[in-house]
């Protein structure tokens, strides 16, 4: 038995085409609905087939709905929300697929009272965004944290729980305030620190002559990936969540101090000691498939 027949996706981007893609593949008999704000965006989701149905309206879109996924930039959830509002059925599930839960659950208890919402976070995603760079095996093998409120239906919290397992996504519970703390610091410090350094090399470019850009070694590629993810996303990110980002940033900021002070003084075995921890965390994470332990990080290499 499907967990449900009707979906509705809003916001056709990155993940919210990932997701219609995984739902046709994995769901095939499921009817999904389309619905995004730019005209633009609504044609090509009609021209790829993402979609049953692709709505003209938010309201329109929710209709029928059992599930409704808002992904859309975290600071965009409650006036999107409020957008459907009025059409939203009693008995449907609203869940998201935003990097932040406190303030998008907010956001959606005000703008939906009564409703039931189940936010998600699947921690899954590429540098690249639009309908056109999303695939169905996305969230393969990619946790998916489900951050119900306190009392939520159980039935309800499961219903959401399977529908990213049909994705292949492997699911945890988590209460909303830990997701927030736990990825500023797996997830949004990293990014705040490759924009950082990514606009110092920018800064630095009339220094050395594009030497920055044309000697990139494969560290500052990487900060570049990462530094490339969509500016708007991010941008809220960073605001609805900023209470942890910026304790994290400030743990931080100590622990550089410390790496700082051990360099200056030739302190070789502290340095040596944190590199090798640090180390150990990347091939965990490898151990533990969240990562591709091929040489040079899966990277092509034609001869």
């Amino acid at each position: 038995m499907l967990p449900f027949a009707r979906i509705t996706i809003i916001g056709l981007g990155l993940i919210g085409s990932s997701v219609a893609r995984a739902t046709r593949k994995a769901m095939p008999t499921a009817r999904i609905t389309a619905y995004d704000a730019d005209p633009q965006v609504r044609e090509t989701v009609r021209a790829l087939d993402l979609a049953d149905d692709v709505a003209d309206t938010a309201g329109a879109s929710v209709i029928d709905a059992d599930l409704v996924i808002l992904c859309v930039p975290v600071g965009a959830m409650g006036a999107v929300a409020a957008e459907f509002a009025d059409d939203l059925p009693e008995e449907a599930i609203v869940s998201d697929v935003g990097s932040c839960k406190g303030s998008v659950l907010a956001a959606l208890t005000e703008a939906l009272p009564g409703a039931t919402i189940i936010p998600a976070h699947p921690v899954a995603g590429t540098e690249r965004s639009g309908p056109e760079a999303g695939f169905a095996t996305l969230f393969q093998k990619r946790w998916c944290i489900v951050t119900p409120p306190e009392g939520a239906d159980a039935l309800s919290v499961e219903r959401v729980a399977e529908f990213w397992r049909r994705l292949g996504a492997d699911v945890e519970l988590m209460a909303p305030d830990h997701h927030d703390r736990v990825l500023a610091i797996t997830s949004h410090l990293p990014h705040l620190i490759a924009y950082t350094i990514v606009g110092t090399a920018s800064d630095l470019e009339e220094v050395t002559q594009s030497e920055v850009i044309k000697y990139s070694a494969g560290g500052f590629r990487d900060f570049t990936r990462i530094a490339a993810s969509d500016p708007t996303m991010w941008r809220d990110v960073f605001l609805t969540n900023r209470e942890a980002v910026l304790e994290m940033l400030q743990r931080f900021s100590e622990d550089l101090s410390q790496l700082q002070r051990a360099i200056r003084w030739g302190k070789g075995d502290e340095l040596f000691d944190l590199f090798s921890r640090t180390r150990a965390i990347r091939r965990s994470i490898i151990d533990q498939g969240q990562d591709d332990a091929r040489e040079d990080f899966g990277r092509s290499h034609d001869e």
